[in-house]
């Protein structure tokens, strides 16, 4: 009767272990997942960025940003956040009327570009952490996953210039 218990008591706490490996685990794995779908998100943001700032140079023959605009479009995944920098302090030296259509739609992508590159990088700071615990390094419960990588880029978000900047100055004569 007396042995029973220890054996109880040993099939518990495998229970409970295995139980939180199961949970360590499926953690892991749910993290990397988010991950990955935050980067296909941000990737998504990063081309509606790249084509409405290629048909805002169009609309306003900025050969310059078109080209770099292009060349985002056209850019592979390692180097994206080159091209991306590029496309930023393109779009941030131009300067147009804030009323144009193209503009306004401009500004409201490199909105949500920035807020899917914020939502990326906390993605990928949980992830690097359920990755740098000691039981998970230990046991390899990550080894499956691909490293997430941070997309570090100036911020996209862009704010239409004051008014002040856009009229034409006024000749005096």
């Amino acid at each position: 009767m007396r042995g029973m218990w220890w054996v109880v008591a040993v099939v518990a706490v495998v229970m409970l272990v295995a139980t939180y490996l199961t949970w360590t685990a499926a953690r892991v794995d749910r993290l990397h997942g988010r991950a990955a779908a935050a980067y296909a998100a941000l990737d998504a943001h990063l081309v509606r960025r790249a084509a409405a700032a290629s048909a805002m140079a169009e609309a306003v023959q900025l050969p310059d940003l078109m080209y770099a605009a292009r060349i985002a479009l056209d850019a592979h995944p390692g180097e994206r956040d080159v091209t991306e920098n590029d496309l930023t302090r393109q779009l941030r030296g131009v300067v147009v009327d804030p009323d144009t259509p193209a503009f306004a739609e401009l500004v409201a992508v490199s909105r949500r570009v920035s807020l899917a590159r914020q939502v990326h990088n906390d993605v990928v700071r949980d992830a690097l952490a359920a990755r740098g615990r000691p039981l998970v390094r230990a046991l390899g419960l990550a080894r499956s996953h691909p490293r997430p990588a941070y997309f570090d880029v100036d911020d996209p978000a862009l704010e239409p210039a004051p008014a002040a900047m856009v009229t034409p100055p006024t000749v005096q004569a």
